[in-house]
């Protein structure tokens, strides 16, 4: 069974085909900043421009799944499209243009699709861990260990809405940084409660962000290389002041940003920086599986 997954994102959309089989073989993947969220994702509406942007993207990945003879097709949105006053235009419209049917996931849903992708990565032990995954419209946080997972909650904060609403300086100054800091605190309260509630041991960044860090740490002289990526507390912080203090050009200039992460990653950075602070945690397991190889393993949750 050759199975194409499309994850339309906020900021980001990927394209990943595969055979499903005993070893789960990756024909292409491929990810294009396609900024869906760009100019209307904090007035929850998808713009004419990001529109055809998606077309032209959508496009070229219904054509490389046919050259690539797919059986099955999976389309997943998630928070620019779940929160779109003109969701059912945007649908249509992929629909009419590509031919793709688009299913929009629930916050819960596009949690537990994050937990099954990670699950394919990640050796969860006896103590439980928390998964972080940054989007450019939510953040997911799941609480989980080997057994079961203990709660999960999406939150309609990810990193364009963060820039949206805190970053409007180049570097971002003290200021913004401390309102967006006592904001994060605020609005995650729950996270940081469950996580004392459950004794969460460690960090578990999904991908986007996170992999970005880990490839700036991972080219830092004398780096040990590690066969799965674990960035402890002071590397992380190291990374976190040197993105604090610099503008754009300067961060783009860092070995291992790439461009399409190197405006959220601020806003990330400091989100990550409050749940390391305020539950306490030393290490960060990085997880480069996340939403849609929870698809590709699992397929779309069904629905009552």
């Amino acid at each position: 069974m050759r199975v194409g997954i499309i994850d339309i994102g906020t900021n980001t959309f990927h394209l990943l085909i595969a055979d499903r089989t005993r070893d789960m073989k990756i024909l292409h993947k491929e990810k294009v900043a396609v900024r869906l969220g760009k100019g209307g994702i904090s007035n929850n509406v998808i713009q004419p421009d990001a529109m055809e942007r998606a077309v032209v993207t959508l496009t070229d990945f219904a054509q490389k799944m046919k050259n690539e003879v797919v059986d099955e097709i999976i389309v997943s949105a998630t928070s620019a499209v779940r929160n779109a006053g003109n969701q059912q235009e945007f649908v249509d419209l992929i629909k009419e243009k590509v031919g793709l049917e688009i299913r929009v996931l629930s916050g819960e849903e596009e949690a537990a699709l994050i937990h099954k992708g990670v699950s394919e990565y990640i050796d969860f032990g006896e103590e439980t861990g928390l998964i972080m995954d940054i989007g450019g419209g939510s953040i997911e946080f799941i609480l989980a260990n080997k057994s079961e997972v203990k709660w999960l909650k999406s939150y309609e904060l990810g990193g364009q809405r963060l820039i949206d609403q805190f970053h409007h300086t180049d570097p971002i100054s003290n200021d913004e940084k401390d309102k967006l800091t006592s904001y994060l605190v605020e609005n995650l309260g729950e996270v940081i409660s469950q996580c004392k509630k459950h004794k969460a041991a460690y960090l578990i960044g999904s991908s986007g962000s996170f992999d970005t860090l880990w490839d700036i740490h991972a080219r830092i002289p004398g780096a040990r290389p590690m066969q799965k990526p674990i960035l402890y507390k002071d590397y992380f912080e190291e990374i976190h002041e040197e993105l604090m203090v610099l503008n754009r050009e300067e961060r783009l200039a860092i070995p291992g940003m790439i461009p399409m992460r190197v405006d959220m990653i601020v806003s990330a950075s400091v989100a990550i920086k409050v749940m390391m602070d305020h539950c306490h945690f030393d290490q960060i397991k990085v997880s480069p599986f996340a939403l849609k190889e929870g698809l590709l393993y699992h397929g779309l949750p069904k629905r009552k």
